[in-house]
């Protein structure tokens, strides 16, 4: 797999991915307002990802490998992709009847900072860059945050916090995982995380009957722009510098993108406010820290010695995306 040295295409990747991922922020907190369950919101959109997600697959070639990794490691595909997705996506939705979408994506930023932590070893400048991205994230949302009780930030910023663990520990746990790409293993943390999203969906019946028409609408615009397109392109993204912990951890910061694209979504769907000078100032420093990720380029320093790739082994990278 040919990755290179530079950032430029995994950030641009994780940077449209943003933009997908903030459809969930706008339309979870729209659900929410409008008396939808946050069980089903949380359930469908995963069980609508997972059709359009096997005949992709199916059309690249790679559902047998998906199959022989499942069958392979079933507890570990059910145990991280419970962590990665299940621990993630529920905890979100759930804080969305708390807070508006614009609170629940500022709030989702300290991922940024938790991947960076996850990952161990990580140079200094890409987490006071990362930390820049965040101060920004905080300064955009300050005058949102007048008036919010402590009860109110409390139901947004655990929930949240405990999502914006799980998001990168169960994706780097899985990174790499029998030689399965970007599109594969969002597939297969579909399916091991499958038992959680029946669970809920069955919870929801049982608790408020049928999803409504316009919930289920909705969900499905969410599994596939942020489920499906998102996902994958972010997935696909971390992929490409996975072997490289500085510019993993810049391509995770490219999700602070999704407070601009936030703001922006609820300003054409809920009528949110135009962000005061501050906010402006705040989302200054959010384009600057990402800029700055983006053309970084570290030192080129020499190769210790690797032994020959397997034939094995390089047949699987021949598989991969832009090979």
């Amino acid at each position: 797999m040919r990755t290179g040295r530079g950032t430029g295409v995994p950030m641009a990747l994780g940077v449209v991915a943003a933009g997908c991922f903030a459809t969930s922020f706008v339309l979870n907190r729209e659900m929410s307002v409008a008396g939808g369950s946050w069980l089903w919101s949380a359930s469908l959109r995963y069980l609508f990802m997972l059709p359009p997600l096997v005949l992709l697959v199916w059309m690249r070639g790679g559902l047998p490998g998906v199959v022989r990794s499942l069958r392979a490691r079933p507890w570990s595909w059910l145990g991280w992709s419970t962590v990665g997705f299940g621990l993630f996506y529920a905890p979100l939705t759930w804080a969305s009847r708390a807070g508006a979408g614009w609170l629940l994506a500022a709030t989702w930023q300290l991922v940024i900072v938790a991947g960076i932590l996850i990952g161990g070893r990580v140079p200094r400048r890409t987490l006071a860059v990362s930390l820049l991205i965040v101060a920004g994230v905080a300064l955009a949302q300050t005058q949102n945050a007048h008036g919010l009780d402590a009860g109110t930030l409390a139901r947004v910023v655990v929930p949240v916090l405990v999502a914006a663990v799980a998001y990168p520990l169960g994706n780097r746990r899985l990174l790499g995982r029998d030689g399965l790409d970007g599109v594969q293993r969002t597939l297969a943390m579909t399916v091991g995380s499958m038992p959680l999203w029946v669970v809920l969906a069955g919870a929801a019946s049982l608790r408020v009957g049928a999803p409504g028409r316009d919930q289920v609408v909705q969900c499905l615009i969410v599994a596939l722009m942020s489920g499906v397109v998102a996902t994958t392109l972010f997935f696909r993204a971390t992929d490409l510098v996975r072997d490289r912990p500085a510019a993993l951890g810049a391509v995770e910061a490219t999700q602070a993108a999704e407070v601009p694209f936030t703001l922006a979504g609820e300003a054409l769907v809920t009528g949110v406010a135009t962000p005061a000078p501050a906010g402006w100032a705040g989302l200054a420093l959010i384009i600057g820290g990402l800029c700055l990720h983006a053309l970084h380029r570290p030192p080129t320093t020499p190769r210790p010695y690797a032994a020959p790739t397997p034939p094995e082994a390089a047949a699987v990278e021949a598989q991969a995306p832009g090979a």
